[in-house]
């Protein structure tokens, strides 16, 4: 069932996060809802631009309305990552998306709000809800390639005036994650402080962490073993996601973990199978070992066992 956030943001708020998970494929796909289904989670399936132009953004779409035949249990909402104002506005009107996100968070404050509230207008004018950014994210993934140089921290003063002005339903936080495998070179941690703030000057509002893959050491080591050259590879803390929900996070992304999931896979099955040369074989393993990495992830994000309590919501 394709829900909007708005019900998922409510049943959240200040109990534990939502996933939201990015898929390119049927792979992705399959292993996302059965991990969702067999954690009996809630969840936020995402769509780059990347993906969207990765084959075709049609060819997606068909993909997901599939996986909601074959998984009617499932409980989600569709959600553009990371557009520009063109291409949120394609999924508008596309009829398909529930959720959109505008990133204008390069441009300055007033331009910012101005695009928003452009994108907002006309996702509200059908009933779809829009997730903004303020503050810019490090690292790099697919179109989004930020400095870390020139990462800025959300301000919680100006947080509370962007909301109010442009008439977004999330807002999407920099407290110091970023995009990537690379997250953090040395000790650094997530501002909980900034975080702490922002929540005050906008109590109850749905708060976003972006850049949130955990980068498993375990993972990146068996990418390693495999051929791999991933040194020095460090995410977020998955313990510290209780903590971020509890401060208004609602809402979770998750990328470059599922990358790096499909990576050992497939370096490792190629490795001991040099002769193979069929796909199913390792997309079969893939999907597995996908569904048993969300249903992890869940657990870590709180919204593990938390289906039945939606579905009461969303009737």
């Amino acid at each position: 069932m394709i829900v909007t956030t708005k019900k998922l943001f409510e049943a959240a708020y200040g109990k534990y996060a939502i996933g939201a998970y990015n898929i390119n494929n049927l792979e992705q796909a399959m292993g996302l809802f059965q991990g969702n289904l067999d954690s009996q989670a809630p969840f936020i399936l995402q769509i780059s631009k990347g993906a969207r132009s990765y084959t075709n953004k049609l060819m997606l779409e068909a993909l997901i309305r599939g996986a909601d035949e074959v998984f009617p249990e499932a409980i989600f909402a569709v959600h553009l990552d990371h557009g520009d104002e063109e291409t949120a506005m394609d999924c508008i009107n596309s009829g398909f998306y529930s959720s959109v996100m505008i990133d204008a968070s390069h441009a300055p404050f007033d331009e910012n709000i101005a695009i928003t509230k452009r994108v907002v207008d006309a996702a509200h004018a059908k009933g779809i809800v829009v997730e903004a950014e303020l503050g810019q994210l490090g690292g790099v993934e697919e179109d989004i390639s930020v400095d870390e140089a020139d990462a800025k921290l959300t301000n919680p003063v100006e947080a509370k005036e962007f909301v109010e002005r442009s008439g977004c339903d999330s807002l999407a936080c920099a407290i110091g994650t970023s995009h990537g495998a690379f997250k953090f070179t040395g000790t650094q941690g997530l501002h909980f402080d900034v975080l702490a703030n922002i929540q005050k000057n906008l109590p109850g509002f749905p708060l976003v962490m972006h850049g949130s893959s955990s980068v498993p050491q375990e993972e990146v080591a068996r990418i390693n073993d495999a051929g791999g050259k991933m040194l020095g590879a460090k995410g977020v803390d998955a313990d510290q996601f209780k903590r971020a929900a509890e401060l208004g996070v609602t809402k979770i992304n998750i990328d470059t973990d599922g990358r790096l999931v499909w990576t050992r896979v497939h370096r490792e099955f190629f490795r001991d199978k040099p002769e193979n040369f069929d796909l199913r074989p390792p997309g079969k393993i893939f999907m597995a070992a996908y569904a048993e990495f969300i249903a992890a992830k869940n657990v870590k994000l709180g919204s593990a066992g938390q289906l039945e309590n939606v579905r009461k919501l969303v009737g």
